[in-house]
């Protein structure tokens, strides 16, 4: 599979709220950017060892740029940090994709619910929802009104999104927004994991859509026993030792594997399952997905079984 993968120029560089910087990039040469959907992510390569995935927030019918918002994070592990404090205007930075898991499904209604920097896939869902004339309501939660990115551009659609910042209204009421939800609504949430973890215990089974930042707990996973992995393609066999990634023993042996993020979250090195049962251990993959067994995020997933045949 061809992935899209160039250096793009940081042209804006602006604060929209406590924290939170947008980007917007473009091709040097002025070249149009591949086409997207609501819910997509780049990869963003900020140095050796410091790649990080964010949301597409911008108008997917503006081919010439890609939009990002960045939020400055104390505890984060030096991207979030590195965009802030080193980025300017005119600087490069190698990007990957688009890629999507997260896609705007075709409904009558929707209830979105955001909470901080997880407004930012949201925000093209929104504007997706209203052409398409469904009928939609937005709960968007942060610590602060100020912290809150994209609320005056949000103000535009009146009394269909609730602001809730945190010190002024105390944790999001998602009763009102879950415990009556009509035939035909789908639920999209992103934010953080207590707040996906509570929507996923609120929400009636089937119409919720997530996307999670950081991987989620595992429960079900199995014992990390050795297995071996067979490659379809590569027409060779590795073994996968306990305390061993699938992708580690797969680069290991010299096959070289499309990867980000290493944590189950981002989608990148989704691989098809030619034969075995995966261990699914991924915060992207649906229950339906997991279930059929079709294809494995092998940065996190292990086997079931004694053998995997892999499509690699």
């Amino acid at each position: 599979m061809t992935v899209y993968e160039t250096e793009l120029v940081v042209e804006r560089r602006e604060s929209v709220a406590e924290g939170v910087l947008v980007l917007d990039l473009r091709h040097p040469l002025g070249e149009p950017l591949p086409a997207w959907e609501p819910g997509a992510h780049i990869d963003v390569v900020l140095g050796p060892d410091l790649e990080r995935q964010y949301s597409l927030c911008g108008d997917p019918a503006d081919r010439k740029v890609w939009r990002i918002a960045v939020l400055r994070e104390a505890t984060g592990r030096g991207g979030s940090a590195y965009v802030h404090g080193e980025l300017r205007i005119g600087d490069k930075v190698r990007v990957r994709g688009p890629r999507n898991r997260f896609r705007l499904e075709p409904a009558a209604r929707y209830r979105f619910v955001a909470g901080g920097i997880g407004i930012t896939p949201l925000l093209p869902m929104l504007a997706a929802a209203e052409e398409a004339g469904a009928r939609w309501s937005l709960l968007y939660g942060g610590r602060t009104r100020n912290s809150m990115a994209f609320a005056g551009e949000l103000e535009r659609y009146g009394d269909r999104v609730t602001f809730a910042p945190e010190d002024e209204a105390g944790l999001l009421d998602l009763a009102s927004v879950l415990d009556d939800v009509p035939e035909g609504t789908l639920v999209y949430c992103c934010g953080p994991g207590p707040l996906l973890d509570a929507v996923e215990a609120r929400c009636p089974a089937g119409i919720l859509r997530v996307e999670r930042f950081s991987p989620g707990e595992v429960t079900d996973g199995g014992p990390d026993t050795e297995f071996e992995v067979a490659l379809a393609r590569s027409g060779r066999t590795v073994t996968v030792p306990p305390g061993v990634s699938v992708l580690d023993a797969v680069r290991e042996a010299g096959v070289e594997v499309l990867y980000s993020c290493t944590e189950g979250t981002c989608g990148t090195c989704e691989t098809e399952v030619v034969e075995g049962e995966p261990d699914h251990r991924d915060s992207v993959l649906t229950e339906q997905e997991r279930a059929a067994g079709e294809t494995m995020l092998i940065c996190v997933s292990r086997c079931r079984g004694r053998r995997l045949v892999l499509d690699l």
